[in-house]
């Protein structure tokens, strides 16, 4: 997390929840997945991969969107790729390839992430259809802020 804030810093853009929250799931996806290869699980856990680590990619990218709209399709993509991961790791879990007790915080983590994004998403679009009118940046820091 250390060289995001450095970068972020350089870049006069500050942390925000789910920036943060994005990023340390991609992080706890990306240990799931080295469990569930390690043990000879590559399909299902390469999809996990896959939808987890895109989230905070999309977020980022979104943050950093060129316009109003921009922001909304980036933020629509990081909440079904949210979702997505959602779903692989309930069916790695229904199926034993994920020991439900040692990865419920995977599950909560997740869900989580899905709630401020469905959150930011609502707001973004509601503020669309009103013609909510300031600058793009002030606006999705403002989307954002809403959020956490």
């Amino acid at each position: 997390m250390r060289n995001v804030s450095c970068f972020l810093e350089v870049k006069g853009i500050s942390e925000n929840i789910i920036e943060k929250k994005s990023y340390a799931f991609a992080i706890n996806v990306v240990n799931a997945y080295k469990k569930l290869e390690g043990r000879g699980e590559y399909v299902l856990s390469k999809q996990l991969l896959r939808s987890g680590t895109s989230i905070g990619a999309n977020v980022m990218e979104g943050l950093r969107a060129q316009s109003r709209k921009d922001f909304v399709s980036k933020m629509n993509i990081a909440l079904k790729e949210a979702n997505e991961s959602e779903y692989w790791i309930r069916l790695l879990m229904d199926t034993g390839y994920l020991n439900k007790v040692d990865n419920q915080s995977l599950l909560i983590e997740c869900k989580e992430i899905c709630r401020i994004l469905s959150s930011i998403v609502k707001t973004a679009n509601n503020n669309l259809n009103n013609n909510v009118k300031e600058p793009t940046e002030e606006y999705i820091t403002s989307i954002v802020e809403l959020a956490d």
